[in-house]
């Protein structure tokens, strides 16, 4: 929307009655929308940028945005910003509907001083993160902001502390989405790190703590904006939960994302009918996961045969590809999904892929929603740059997410469960609620073969033929300690299933635990490995 050009000069005069008056309210709310007029419009669109309004249109249900403080101003009246006083001062706040439910949202206006944040375009933002936190609202941020309002100094500064201070208080209380349209550099970036999830359009958005020309003057490194924290580049640095060509595609997947998520945690995720019976066989999953455990396949395609209608939706793709994480539906509830992926180094388990799990999972007990870990996974991934790097630090994340986790949690073990990778994956000696397993699954400290290897090493040095003693302990490990019913004689799997019945194995199985109640012993909070 933009101003008439018939719109009313502001009154200069007292109102001859409330027409006139109403006349100059619709004129100033009109200036407020036209964000620094039509040659800001056209610089913003040439950007390959779409206006703020643009942004909630497609973002929210049609008409359901209500603003709040729209007129504000400044305060500021040095370096010549008291002569510029635009409404709104370069941020939109309000609430709207996603699907008929509430959110409230904050979005920059980079028509207006380039979207920064100065004392007022705080202080609404304040207001709105406050009034998602006390009606239990999720809140989305679209950020396209040039950072700190440098006329305005310190204030700007204690601007952004109060939004990280409230990020802090609402984590793990509304759901906290960050979609980044444009720039976000210095402190600013650190807001959308302490969210939940952050979306990132590609070419048009850019993250970073330090810009190109302080890392030149600094390194004399020559990088552009896009280099240093364009969307790819965050993709693969586990930043950016969500990468996209454009800005109406996103803004679409925000509503999706929204619609999986309850509006706060003492909620559960809403329920959806979708036609896909519960108990519907799968039985492609018989030719899609080889017998032999060397042989490779997609994991994602696993998921695909169980979940409702073979939509999900991937978080974190392009970073630490080894492990899955997803929210999907069963029966029409949410769920979220870890899953090894045996196409990226055979599934191991290395620092990446147990950071981001340790994350999701964290993410799903936050908000109610049940897991289900499909597990393929040979060990740990070996070697000095792991070890270096803090594995055992790393590792142990995964580790106390896990079993600080309260939801309902259910364990599907599809082939290789090796050692302490095993147990990381939910194991049921970690707190999963049931455990299934496959007829491939082989579940041991290591593998037959790494196993007979330390157990026989004398006897096979000294033997005649080496090489038949070591195939025959071979066979003689896999046959005593590795079939597949030997964890669940031993009661660590509660059955052993058809792979066609996974689906309908797993919705009975979160049917009875959708009652589940947990408690832990009071604690300040817990103190994980960071």
């Amino acid at each position: 929307m933009t101003p008439t050009s018939t719109a009313p000069a502001p009154l200069t005069a007292p109102p001859a009655d409330m027409r006139e008056l109403v006349r100059e309210l619709r004129y100033r709310h009109d200036q407020a929308r036209c964000g620094g007029g039509p040659r800001a419009t056209e610089q913003q669109h040439a950007r390959r940028k779409l206006t703020v309004y643009e942004r909630l249109d497609l973002l929210l249900d049609p008409g359901s945005l209500v603003e709040i403080e729209p007129l504000r101003t400044h305060r500021a009246t040095r370096f010549g910003m008291e002569r510029r006083k635009p409404p709104g001062d370069g941020v939109v706040t309000g609430w709207g509907t996603i699907e008929g439910r509430t959110v409230f949202v904050y979005a920059h206006d980079f028509r207006i001083f380039g979207g920064s944040l100065g004392e007022a375009h705080a202080q609404k933002i304040h207001k709105v993160m406050d009034l998602a936190e006390s009606t239990g609202a999720p809140l989305i941020s679209l950020n396209d902001g040039a950072g700190a309002r440098i006329q305005e100094g310190v204030t700007a500064l204690a601007g952004y502390g109060g939004i990280f201070r409230r990020n802090v208080r609402m984590s793990g209380v509304v759901p906290q989405i960050s979609v980044m349209l444009g720039p976000c550099a210095g402190g600013a970036a650190y807001s959308p790190a302490l969210t939940d999830f952050v979306f990132m359009v590609r070419d048009v958005a850019q993250m970073f703590v330090t810009g190109p020309d302080v890392v030149r003057a600094v390194t004399g490194e020559q990088v552009t904006h896009d280099q240093l924290g364009g969307a790819d580049v965050h993709a693969t640095t586990g930043v950016a939960a969500f990468v996209h060509d454009e800005e109406a595609e996103c803004l679409r997947a925000v509503r999706y994302l929204v619609s999986l998520l309850p509006a706060n945690n003492q909620e559960t995720p809403p329920v959806v009918a979708t036609g896909d019976p519960p108990d519907r066989r799968t039985e492609a999953l018989l030719d899609l996961v080889p017998a032999d455990p060397n042989r490779s396949y997609d994991m994602r395609r696993v998921i695909e045969e169980i979940v409702d209608d073979g939509e999900f939706l991937e978080v974190h793709e392009r970073w630490a590809g080894n492990v899955v994480c997803a929210l999907a539906r069963l029966d029409g509830s949410t769920v979220g999904i870890v899953a090894n992926q045996p196409q990226m180094v055979a599934g191991a388990l290395d620092i990446a892929s147990a950071e981001k799990a340790a994350r999701f999972v964290q993410t799903c007990d936050a908000f109610n929603i049940p897991l289900v870990t499909l597990v393929d996974v040979p060990g740990f991934l070996p070697g000095t740059g792991q070890e270096h790097g803090g594995i055992i630090r790393h590792g142990a994340k995964l580790l106390y997410a896990y079993c600080a986790a309260t939801v309902p949690r259910v364990q599907v073990i599809l082939r290789k469960a090796y050692g302490g990778a095993y147990i990381v994956m939910d194991s049921r000696s970690i707190g999963a609620d049931l455990s299934f397993a496959w007829p491939t699954n082989e579940i041991a400290v290591m593998g037959a073969e790494a196993a007979a290897n330390v157990i026989f090493r004398k006897e096979i040095s000294a033997a005649d033929d080496p090489e038949g003693v070591r195939a025959a302990r071979i066979a003689e490990y896999r046959r005593e300690l590795m079939h597949p019913y030997y964890a669940a004689e031993h009661g660590l799997v509660d059955d052993v299933i058809d792979p066609a019945d996974t689906r309908a194995v797993l919705t009975r199985a979160l049917a009875v635990l959708r009652t589940k109640r947990a408690s832990f012993p009071y604690a300040k909070h817990g103190n994980p490995p960071l």
